[in-house]
């Protein structure tokens, strides 16, 4: 039997995922990444030991937790707190599966001889005739997964199975249920994990020794002083509510300038544009793009995003244009854009790192 190293949070998810392989004759291994704990004791929704130890133990396979708190600190919980400070929204999942998750479980899958890691994300891995290997959205689009995944090399990519892509909520929910899994009913984890109380900026302010930025001002689009905000770090583009200022019309946040600890604000059309540029590429289905070189495709701009038709342009300095066919609202700068090919599968993707206005 091929041995696989399953990646177990505690959830469903990952619980039935170790259980099918298990069915379809693999030598499952459980592991636990610790990623986080907070002061108070309480573990990140992603590493829940005693239910995925309960879960290993129902199914009769080894398991093993594994401390990477070090790793995830360095590699997501700091620049997490650095891009908000930048006045950026970073999307922390993205960093985790690249750099923490994939990276240890393939390291232990290595040390116990297994061939493959397995993880309960919704969607499923392809290798293309191309001979290159990309993630293809999930059959049920609600709990698709795939734009967290963009950012995994070939090698990771080469070595996962994901045994959930063709699956519902609720078929995996019921298959936990049949098989007597402890987690069946367990209720789904929030989208950062490790910020279990408060709002992020609440996290932030614990979690980095910085200089925090203070009260500013909020500014409309021409530069006029609006009123004062509490610091860009409670902010993001695109919000409405908690803004704590009345202006009589309904007003968002365009932009955050932590250049000048401004929060401009503008109304709903303001929010829309065409034109973003993306840094830190990566590319899955195909190996890149020549300088000049255009693509079509659907692009998301965050995780519930449905996507939208644009082409996608490599610019000399390694960054790409995406240009969207009709406007887009809100894309805020340090989340993801993901690109998909006609068939829902992961071209690539990347930060966005600048916003052009509607033209």
């Amino acid at each position: 039997m091929d041995k696989v190293v399953v990646g177990m949070s505690g959830g469903v998810d990952s619980a039935v995922a170790a259980y099918l392989l298990k069915q379809a004759g693999y030598d499952v291994i459980g592991i636990t990444l610790r990623t986080w704990q907070s002061e108070d004791g309480s573990e990140s929704r992603c590493c829940e030991i005693d239910d995925a130890r309960s879960v290993a133990n129902r199914l009769g396979i080894a398991y093993l937790p594994v401390n990477c708190t070090l790793e995830f600190q360095k590699k997501v919980v700091d620049p997490f707190a650095a891009e908000y400070l930048r006045g950026r929204t970073p999307n922390p999942c993205v960093e985790c599966n690249r750099f923490v998750k994939w990276e240890k479980l393939l390291y232990y899958a290595r040390i116990l001889g297994a061939s493959h890691i397995a993880t309960g994300h919704y969607a499923s891995v392809l290798r293309l005739d191309n001979g290159r290997y990309t993630v293809q959205k999930a059959l049920h689009a609600e709990k698709d997964q795939t734009y967290m995944l963009y950012k995994l090399t070939q090698e990771q990519l080469a070595a996962t199975l994901m045994p959930l892509g063709r699956l519902t909520k609720d078929e995996v929910r019921q298959i936990a249920r049949d098989a007597g899994l402890p987690v069946a009913s367990k209720p789904d984890s929030q989208e950062v994990c490790f910020v279990t109380n408060g709002t992020y900026a609440d996290f932030i302010e614990k979690a980095t020794d910085a200089e925090l930025p203070g009260e500013g001002a909020f500014v409309d689009e021409a530069g006029n002083i609006l009123g004062k905000h509490k610091g860009i770090i409670r902010y993001t583009v695109g919000q409405r509510k908690g803004l704590g200022i009345a202006l009589g019309v309904p007003v968002y946040v365009k932009e955050i300038r932590a250049e000048t600890n401004e929060v401009v604000l503008g109304d709903a059309q303001s929010l829309f544009c065409r034109v973003l540029i993306c840094r830190d590429v990566s590319f899955l289905s195909i190996p890149g793009l020549a300088e000049g070189e255009t693509l079509p495709c659907t692009v998301k701009i965050r995780y519930h995003h449905n996507g939208q038709s644009a082409s996608i342009a490599m610019g000399r300095d390694g960054r790409v244009a995406v240009s969207f066919d009709k406007p887009v609202r809100a894309p805020a700068p340090g989340q993801s854009a993901v690109f998909y090919d006609k068939e829902e599968r992961v071209i690539g993707g990347g930060i966005i790192d600048e916003v052009s206005p509607s033209v």
